[in-house]
């Protein structure tokens, strides 16, 4: 029997193969292929959901919690949004070979960077196996090769749906080896997989902060990652009440535990006395527990207890939220340097002066005014899908579509010059 390293080194070799066969692919070829896809998921539906339905009665019988099953599930709305990515990035330019800010040297010699593929793509994710065709698409679109490890708890998922994929590729005359999945659960596979920094240009570990941790630790190869998501709402005293309200209770109970789910609310004290009844009273009924500092308690009453330390700069990915009322704008900045993971951060405010300094002096993936943190998303902000969220500020920040999933070189046009 093959072993394990065996088993991921001839995937290796395979995806740098499908690569370079990757990197002369067509624009025409490509979108086929994502449209194809589209068409397998529509019509594998049942045997899709069949398979998954063995991932979750096992995900139960382990007791995995209910957050996870969530994200485990695919459902009728999941499978139909995978099958809106496929056709969405389809639609979307094609990135490759574009040449981008051309100049022209005293020699006459024209140079340019022409955007060109990153080469094979490690993906490393658990729970979600909707990410087995985000990754696969966003990459295709780009010209990479992409080699898929998802988590155990999503094999059968994650094996039905690389095959389509292997279908759809085949049909459209790109190499099957472009999106391969590796067929085993065991973990050796995962610090294997890390090693093969010959055939993997970049690893994008999905999933909670003690497997993106492992991954950094163990990969050889660059790591595009974000370890959690502490996203805060700060709320001006200049602001909607109504508006607020509905924006803070999208921003926490739609999902709560997603990376982009809001953790800490803070508010500027003149406004608290309106804001936060309002706040405690919708969100609370809507099951959240809120942690609260001496000043927020009082006016959140029957659904809050008092807030710890360790409650500030924590990801609770459940309906608890942190809460802190703050003297000024600055005050509340200050807290978010402190606490914040730089992934998502938002203002409520009708001052524009506010609004502007908080988007220039903030740091984080994606900072927003007047709005929920859930939009930091690759679909939500129109990149079709995403492969991951990149808190990390070389070579991506924030949502990778598929222009994050590419390069440049840089490209001259001469006609005779020679060095003197």
């Amino acid at each position: 029997m093959e072993n394990i390293r065996d088993l991921v080194l001839k995937i290796g070799k395979k995806a740098k193969n499908a690569s370079h066969l990757m990197a002369g692919a067509t624009t025409e070829q490509k979108n086929e292929a994502l449209n194809l896809l589209a068409e397998l998921l529509d019509k594998e539906r049942e045997n899709i959901k069949e398979e998954n339905k063995k991932d979750l009665e096992l995900a139960k019988k382990n007791n995995l919690g209910a957050a996870k099953i969530d994200r485990l599930t695919l459902s009728d709305k999941v499978i139909d949004s995978m099958i809106k990515g496929c056709k969405e990035v389809a639609a979307l330019p094609d990135p490759i070979g574009a040449i981008e800010s051309m100049w022209k040297r005293p020699n006459g010699l024209l140079v340019g960077r022409m955007r060109i593929p990153l080469g094979v793509i490690g993906m490393i994710y658990e729970s979600r196996p909707n990410v087995t065709i985000d990754a696969g698409i966003l990459c295709i679109k780009a010209s990479n090769a992409v080699i898929l490890r998802g988590g155990s708890e999503a094999f059968n998922s994650n094996m039905v749906l690389a095959d389509l994929f292997s279908k759809a590729l085949d049909k459209a005359h790109l190499p099957k080896d472009a999106v391969q999945l590796i067929p085993t659960t065991d973990r050796e596979a995962v610090r294997e997989m890390l090693k093969l920094e010959e055939y993997i240009d970049v690893i994008i570990p999905r999933g909670g902060e003690g497997l993106i941790r492992a991954v950094v630790e163990g990969a050889k190869m660059p790591v595009l990652k974000h370890y959690k998501g502490v996203c805060h709402i700060y709320v001006d005293e200049d602001v909607d009440i109504d508006k607020a309200v509905d924006i803070i209770y999208n921003a926490k109970v739609q999902r709560p535990g997603v990376c982009n789910a809001l953790e800490c609310l803070l508010v500027h004290e003149k406004i608290a006395p309106l804001l936060l009844p309002k706040v405690g009273e919708k969100l609370g009924e809507a099951g959240v527990l809120f942690k609260a500092d001496d000043n927020a308690i009082k006016y959140l009453k029957k659904w809050a207890e008092p807030a710890t330390p360790e409650d500030f700069g924590y990801e609770f990915l459940e309906l608890k939220m942190a809460v802190k009322v703050v003297s000024s704008q600055d005050e509340a900045q200050e807290h978010i340097r402190m606490y914040g993971s730089n992934h998502t951060e938002a203002i409520l405010t009708n001052n524009h002066q506010r609004a502007m300094k908080f988007l220039k002096e903030v740091d984080a993936s994606l900072v927003l005014v007047n709005a929920s943190t859930r939009f930091n998303d690759g679909g939500e902000l129109g990149l079709g899908a995403e492969i991951g969220i990149s808190t990390s500020k070389l070579h991506a920040y924030g949502p990778m579509g598929v222009k994050e999933l590419t390069s440049t070189k840089f490209v001259a046009f001469g006609d005779g010059q020679v060095r003197v």
